[in-house]
């Protein structure tokens, strides 16, 4: 037994228990830089966002045209069309 201060101590105890305080300890501080980390990547990548969308705002579609929407409708029914007599064909065969 060593006399550490006012308490007697096992050999071995006193410095297990320091060494797991220890790990608490950087456990602890990894945790918080990882935390404060993260926390500063958000704000960042937020006021990014919103510099970038106040410089370069996104480009409304122009819904005017109703000329290129019924081309559009055409083009897809001669898709759903041939694909309906690939299937056909590909279960008769």
């Amino acid at each position: 037994m060593l006399y550490n201060g006012a308490k007697l101590v096992k050999k071995g105890y006193y410095m297990e228990t320091n060494l797991v305080l220890e790990g608490i300890k950087f456990m602890g501080l990894g945790m918080g830089a990882v935390f404060l980390f993260i926390a500063v990547m958000i704000f960042f990548m937020g006021a990014m966002s919103k510099a970038v969308h106040k410089f370069f705002p996104e480009v409304q579609p122009n819904l005017g045209s109703s000329s290129k929407n019924t081309q559009d409708i055409n083009q897809q029914q001669k898709v759903v069309a041939a694909i309906t007599a690939a299937i056909k064909h590909h279960r008769e065969s």
